[in-house]
This record gives C-alpha cells, sequence and structure tokens, in this order.
C-alpha cells in the first residue's frame, strides 16, 4: 500500500496567485506586459551596451550579464504562470517543476553573486582607481563570471537532487505559482531535516556572503566619497553607485523576507507577493533604474533612439 502511494503523484498542481478568479485573465495580461517590459528593457541594456565602445567596461560587462540573468531569471516562472492561468491548466509534471526549480535558484543565486561582483567593481573604481585596469581586466571578469556560473550551477544540482530524492506521497497541490523550495518540503512526507539544513547554511553562505561584501564594499566606498573635496566628484561617485544600490535594496529586501525570515511568520500569500516582487517587479525595473539614473546609458540609448527614428523615415520614403 506505502508503495503505490509513493508512485501515485505524477504532477504538481501550482495553485497560482491567491486571487478570485474573475480577476486571474486580467491579471494574465498584466503579468504578460510587464514580462514583455522586462524582456525588452533588459535586451536593450544588452544591445546598448555591446553597440557603444565606451561602455566596453567592467561595470557594463557585469551590467550586461546582470540583465541577461534577469531576463532568464524571469522567463522561468512568468511564462508558466500565463500560461496556467489563461488556460486554466495549472499542472506541471515532476521533471519540468525540478527543471523549473533548478534553473530558478541558478539564476537568482547569479543575480545575487553578480550583485557582489558589480559592488567591489565600484570599490576598486573609486577606492583604487590607479590599480582598476589591473584588479579588474577583462580576463578577470570573465574568469569570475565563468566561476560565478559555476558555483551556482552546483548550488541548484545539489537543492534539486536532494528535493527529488524526497518522496511525495500526500497532496500535489503547490501553494505558489511556480516550483520554489519551501512550497515543495511542505509536500514532503519524507524526513526535509537534511533540505533545511542545507538551505540555511549552504543557501544562506550564498545569500548573507554577497550582501556582507556589498555592505562593506559600500562603507569603504562611502567613506572614501566624504574625503573627496570636490562636490562634483562626489556628485559623480554617487550617481554610479546610487543605481547598484537601488536594485540591492530591492532585491535582497523581498528575498530574505521569503527565505530566512522566522517560519511563524510565513503565509502562503506573504511568500507569494514577496516572490512577485523580486521574480517579476525587480527584473522589470531594473533597466529603468540603470538607464533612467545613469547618464552614459541614457545617452547611448537615446543615441540609438534617433537612429532607429531615422531609419523608420528613410524606410518610409522609400
Amino acid at each position: 500500500m506505502e508503495k503505490r502511494n509513493l508512485t501515485v503523484i505524477r504532477e504538481f498542481v501550482l495553485l497560482g496567485l491567491p486571487i478570485s478568479p474573475e480577476h486571474q485573465r486580467v491579471l494574465a495580461v498584466l503579468f504578460l506586459a510587464m514580462y514583455l517590459v522586462t524582456v525588452l528593457g533588459n535586451l536593450l541594456i544588452i544591445l546598448a551596451i555591446g553597440c557603444d565602445s565606451r561602455l566596453h567596461s567592467p561595470m557594463y560587462f557585469f551590467l550586461s550579464n546582470l540583465a541577461f540573468v534577469d531576463i532568464c531569471f524571469t522567463s522561468t516562472t512568468v511564462p508558466k504562470l500565463v500560461v496556467n492561468i489563461l488556460t486554466d491548466i495549472p499542472t506541471i509534471s515532476f521533471a519540468g517543476c525540478f527543471a523549473q526549480l533548478f534553473f530558478f535558484i541558478s539564476f537568482v543565486n547569479m543575480d545575487s553573486l553578480l550583485l557582489c561582483v558589480m559592488a567591489y567593481d565600484r570599490y576598486v573604481a573609486i577606492c583604487h582607481p590607479l590599480h582598476y585596469t589591473t584588479k579588474m581586466s577583462l580576463r578577470i571578469c570573465l574568469w569570475l563570471v565563468a566561476g560565478l556560473w559555476i558555483i551556482t550551477c552546483f548550488h541548484a544540482l545539489l537543492h534539486t537532487v536532494l528535493i527529488a530524492l524526497l518522496n511525495f506521497c500526500g497532496s500535489s497541490v503547490i501553494h505558489h505559482f511556480f516550483c520554489d523550495l519551501n512550497p515543495l518540503l511542505q509536500l514532503s512526507c519524507s524526513d526535509v531535516s537534511m533540505n533545511l539544513m542545507v538551505i540555511h547554511v549552504v543557501g544562506g553562505l550564498l545569500a548573507i556572503t554577497p550582501l556582507i561584501c556589498i555592505l562593506i564594499s559600500y562603507v569603504l566606498i562611502f567613506s572614501t566619497i566624504l574625503k573627496v573635496t570636490s562636490t562634483q566628484g562626489r556628485q559623480k561617485a554617487f550617481s554610479t553607485c546610487g543605481c547598484h544600490l537601488s536594485v540591492v535594496v530591492l532585491f535582497y529586501g523581498t528575498a530574505i523576507g521569503v527565505y530566512f525570515s522566522p517560519s511563524s511568520l510565513h503565509t502562503p500569500e506573504r511568500d507569494i507577493l514577496s516572490a512577485v516582487m523580486y521574480t517579476v517587479v525587480t527584473p522589470m525595473l531594473n533597466p529603468f533604474i540603470y538607464s533612467l539614473r545613469n547618464k552614459d546609458m541614457k545617452t547611448t540609448l537615446q543615441k540609438m533612439l534617433c537612429k532607429w527614428t531615422e531609419f523608420q523615415q528613410i524606410e518610409g520614403s522609400q
């Protein structure tokens, strides 16, 4: 009987967002619009950095990688959510669920580590400008990004394998709009103590360590900026850090609230709202933050828009 019960569940049901059915389709259109804005905005960031030689610096190299990760990050969850709402078939196979979990953990950790590397880049640029070209050479930047991908993939694989080894013999309903660690662990009828230990030890190490490094970097950066006598120099330094710091606050504020707050504070509605913030809203806002508050990016995007307008006028005249 036990063996049969363990093989009953072949797929999970994603309960989705806690809203009334009559508002589901309106929300699906909203999420689809936000997803398209996210993809288009981050693609423009990548295109602008690739086309303008003035932006071929370590800071913008990491920014282009962050834009790419944000596209992948939101593509892991939002399209499936929209399809589930529009088709009224909120199911996902075991393989599909574990694949979604793997890519979600990979991209969310890559986001976190890239923000850490970008903070280090600003620290070297502001606190050690004479050593910037040697400490942040193209070769070092490439090795850094490659190393981050290896770390995040191994970390995601560890969680995915541990989840896949669990037995799911009870309810198949996931109280979330995607396959995440906490909702899956709540469905398991196996001992999940090992999974929880890995989440808090290994996951905490990958989440808290970058945050601590970011905070230390900015303490050193601000102490250096305050020593600058020129008002213009201070404003320039603050402007280059302001965009990054805004993204850090948005990303870490919601992510820590989901994964590292006391279990007594966890409710499905609260976790889903926080997840929407860092999986949908933050990737969508990143291009606006970097393009509107960064003078170089704004100038490059304006030039691209002018060239596109001229091209359309020439095509129209023919």
